[in-house]
C-alpha cells in the first residue's frame, strides 16, 4: 500500500480540482490540525518510523509531496 500526502494552504472545495491537479486523489484530511492527521494516521496505518516522525519532517521540508513509509 501506498499512502501520498499532499499538504497545500490552498482552498481546494471540490475533489475535482484535486483530480485535474494530482492524478489518482481519494480524499481530503482536512483542514485538520497537525495533530490531529499524526493521531489519523497512528490509528489508521501500521507506519515505520511512526506517524509523528513521517508528518513532522514532512511539515518541516518544503516538498509538496511525501510518500509515507510502512512496516
Amino acid at each position: 500500500m501506498e499512502l501520498h500526502i499532499i499538504y497545500t494552504e490552498a482552498e481546494m472545495l471540490l475533489s475535482k480540482e484535486c483530480l485535474d491537479k494530482h492524478a489518482g486523489f481519494k480524499t481530503s484530511l482536512g483542514p485538520w490540525e497537525q495533530d490531529a492527521v499524526i493521531e489519523y494516521l497512528t490509528d489508521e496505518y501500521d507506519l515505520k518510523p511512526s506517524a509523528a516522525i513521517q508528518v513532522n519532517a514532512f511539515v518541516a521540508s518544503e516538498a509538496p509531496t511525501c510518500l509515507l513509509t510502512f512496516s
